[in-house]
């Protein structure tokens, strides 16, 4: 305060000066009084007329701040819902400046977490939606058009590494059950004669929908094949037997058993 009152008794003493300047310049000229009235006049009405726009200036800049509170406690109050905080608190002794910049920069921060969380929802979506077609299960149910909470987002993630792992379990099952499907139908001479068995041999492996009625079609097939095995073996092991005996009632020479027993 001191300091602004020596600056604007410095800037009166600087028009006193001048203007004591301008009347000994018309008092050397020779100009009438009535003139040097008229001239001073003019420059009152120069000096009034810069100076009212230079507040005019001010007060603009001044309303324009107010209207800039004014605006940014309304946004605060609407982003503040979205978020789901408590409300913004300013400090009552600040400035109308320190103000408006305090909640011009709280809205910027909110707008930025507002922004955040819709990116992460929108990821965490496609995410949901990639594991929910592969593993047919429904997608997580969550507002695409509110804001979520961050106890929200973090049951989202949760959710979605829940799935992740789920589709991991079943696609080390896949993998391992269709290397022995494919082993086992080689041994049996078996070509896969329906749409499923098909895709289980041919499809890739990324693609497979891992629905957890695939994978129990998945067991069932292995689980049938094997059984066929070991029929089979039961109906090879039974024939040698056979074999073995009608070799003894025929009485076979060794060597006719021999040239016989690679099959």
């Amino acid at each position: 305060a001191a300091r602004s009152e020596v600056l604007a008794a410095e800037a009166a003493s600087c028009l006193n000066r001048a203007m004591a300047a301008l009347r000994d310049i018309w008092e050397e000229i020779g100009i009438p009084e009535e003139q040097r009235l008229e001239r001073t006049d003019v420059v009152k009405q120069h000096i009034k007329s810069l100076l009212d726009m230079m507040v005019a200036e001010e007060e603009s800049l001044k309303e324009r701040l107010l209207k800039s509170i004014a605006v940014c406690r309304k946004e605060l109050d609407t982003l503040c819902s979205e978020l789901q905080l408590g409300p913004f608190e300013t400090e009552e002794k600040s400035t109308i400046l320190q103000m408006e910049k305090n909640l011009r920069m709280r809205v910027e921060e909110l707008q930025k977490q507002k922004q955040d969380r819709k990116q992460e929802l929108k990821a965490l979506q496609e995410q949901d939606r990639d594991l929910c077609d592969i593993l047919c299960t429904s997608l997580f149910g969550i507002d695409s058009g509110a804001v979520p909470s961050l106890e929200d987002l973090d049951c989202y993630r949760r959710h979605v590494a829940s799935l992740n792992t789920l589709k991991e379990q079943r696609r080390e099952e896949f993998v391992s059950n269709k290397r022995q499907i494919i082993l086992l139908m080689e041994e049996l001479d078996h070509t896969p004669d329906t749409s499923f068995e098909r895709d289980v041999v041919c499809e890739n492996e990324e693609v497979f929908c891992l629905s957890k009625d695939n994978i129990v079609a998945l067991q069932n097939l292995l689980q049938q094949l094997e059984a066929r095995r070991a029929l089979n073996e039961a109906m090879c092991a039974e024939l040698r037997s056979r074999i073995v005996a009608l070799w003894e009632r025929l009485q076979i020479p060794q060597e006719e058993r021999e040239a016989s027993a690679v099959h």
